[in-house]
């Protein structure tokens, strides 16, 4: 998790309705059409920006599996690679790989005397070790006419909406803790919000290894997919005054 490095916190603004503004605010945004604070009757206001970035490794990994035979009665090739078919598809199942994350596809064709039969399996797996087991399993087990592919590491839409949702509350939450110092600093009290608008939002794929003769390992493969998203959001709050007549003893 990284955070924006803080800078000047707030600059004190003598404008009417006693506005307190983020000085990291560019040029671009201040010259955007911004909602009307300073008509809350009079409320005065301290505007923050904060930012936040956060990554993800991937939460699936897809292996392909295909199945291939030739012999001269279509009968023989057929119960040749059913049989196979039938051992990866139990294989899956005994490593808690659901139904629906099974995709079976298959094509028989004839060329002279022979016929052909190829047949691929698509397996998402969520528990990466259980994946790796499979595939030992079947690497082991299984003759040359299976083919057992390297994992396809990927994010799902659920890991990515949940990457999104984290980083851009933490974005609120880091421009909460700089108002708060910021209010501190300037002698008041933070009050509650009055606006939180999501400036920014980006992902990009980090993670990138270095193209070397080496292949890579499970770790790099798993890294080379690795997800960031980073926010930056506006949050305004209500300034309050700091109770000076509360007792101390």
């Amino acid at each position: 998790m990284a955070h924006s490095p803080s800078r000047v916190f707030a600059a004190v603004s003598p404008s009417a309705g006693d506005v307190y503004q983020d000085e990291n605010e560019t040029v671009f945004n201040r010259g955007r059409k911004q909602t009307p604070l300073h008509t809350l009757n009079n409320t005065r206001v301290v505007q923050m920006t904060g930012c936040a970035e956060l990554s993800y490794p991937p939460d699936r990994a897809t292996v392909t599996i295909s199945v291939k035979n030739s012999k001269e009665h279509v009968n023989d090739v057929t119960n040749s690679v059913t049989r196979r078919l039938e051992y990866i598809l139990q294989t899956a199942r005994q490593h808690d790989v659901k139904e629906e994350s099974i995709s079976v596809t298959k094509h028989l064709q004839r060329e002279e005397e022979l016929f052909h039969m190829r047949a691929e399996v698509l397996v998402v797996f969520s528990d990466f070790e259980k994946m790796q087991q499979a595939r030992s399993v079947l690497i082991e087990k299984l003759d040359k006419s299976v083919c057992v592919g390297d994992p396809y590491y990927s994010h799902s839409a659920e890991s990515l909406s949940l990457l999104r949702r984290r980083v851009c509350l933490e974005a609120v939450d880091n421009a909460r803790l700089k108002a708060s110092e910021a209010c501190c600093i300037l002698g008041q009290a933070l009050g509650r919000p009055l606006l939180v608008r999501e400036e920014e939002s980006r992902e990009w794929t980090s993670g990138q290894h270095e193209v070397t003769d080496s292949p890579l390992t499970l770790h790099q493969k798993t890294g080379v997919t690795l997800v960031t998203a980073s926010s930056r959001v506006f949050v305004a709050f209500e300034l309050r005054p700091k109770d000076s007549n509360r007792r101390k003893f």
